[in-house]
């Protein structure tokens, strides 16, 4: 049975030498925190950064706020780029691919974002072999990003360190294979929406024993990154974590007696199960 690979975190700027033009076929909201981190982080300088002028004014507007420049099609972008980032929604992908499929040369390294759309498709529509696939999640906006990647037949150990640059600019990188993208769907992609529930039910609970809401609320959040922040720097297991502040017949322990009677755990892990399941049916 195969091992998934582990190989996160520290991500290395892209070595002196290794300048590349990037484009973003569409200027969304994730695009544009992509662009941001990889400018902010000097990565690339903001004048490599490139996208089309948008329908939307506002979007364009940000990617020239950063210093990027805009082009009057995708066809130049692609044209004007080394990187060209497909970001645009799902359901245009194929469109735009088959589109730009005549620029689209095995000189040129393609980065999918687009949730959902597998390699075979990418590859099929692109008629490129040259693809990374990337699936961050939605706390990429505050620079702090779970992203993983799989790659494509044909893309080299440099496109990989060069698309690693550019998501460990917004967060931490991972490496794996395609098969495992639903259950990373179920979990990475999907879950802040759960920490954002336990987040907000930590707070409720606040208010309950009395605390103000706002108090309730900063503590509750507060409390969160701070464990989390425990889990990545200290490197001991979350149990290992928990035991350390359970004392017998303690509060602390007699809280998580209650999750446990909720199923709390269970809960989670069935929570993760059914997203995923669900990714596999919509794919």
């Amino acid at each position: 049975m195969a091992t998934p690979p582990v190989q996160p975190v520290p991500t290395p700027a892209v070595p002196n030498g290794d300048a590349f033009r990037l484009g973003f076929i569409g200027a969304g909201n994730l695009a544009e925190s992509i662009a941001r981190g990889v400018a902010a982080s000097g990565v690339l300088p903001a004048s490599a950064i490139r996208t089309a002028s948008h329908r939307r004014p506002e979007r364009g507007a940000a990617f020239a706020s950063i210093g990027a420049q805009l082009f009057d099609s995708n066809a130049q972008v692609v044209d004007n780029s080394d990187v060209v980032v497909i970001s645009v929604k799902p359901q245009i992908v194929k469109q735009v691919l088959v589109e730009l499929k005549p620029l689209l040369t095995e000189e040129k390294l393609l980065v999918s974002i687009a949730a959902g759309i597998k390699m075979k498709d990418l590859q099929d529509w692109s008629g490129q072999q040259r693809i990374i696939r990337v699936m961050p999640n939605t706390p990429s906006a505050v620079g702090q990003a779970a992203s993983v990647m799989c790659l494509g037949e044909k893309a080299t150990q440099n496109d990989e360190s060069r698309v690693r640059s550019l998501f460990g600019a917004i967060g931490k990188v991972w490496t794996a294979e395609e098969k495992y993208f639903d259950a990373v769907t179920g979990l990475s992609g999907s879950g802040p929406a759960y920490i954002f529930l336990a987040i907000e039910a930590m707070a409720d609970g606040g208010v309950a024993a009395g605390l103000p809401r706002d108090l309730a609320l900063g503590l509750a959040s507060q409390t969160v990154l701070g464990a989390a922040t425990m889990v990545n720097e200290t490197g001991k297991h979350p149990g290992q974590l928990k035991d350390q502040v359970t004392s017998p017949a303690g509060t602390t322990i007699t809280g998580i007696q209650e999750l446990e009677r909720g199923a709390f755990r269970g809960t989670l892990i069935n929570a993760v199960v059914a997203a995923a399941k669900r990714c596999r049916e919509l794919s």
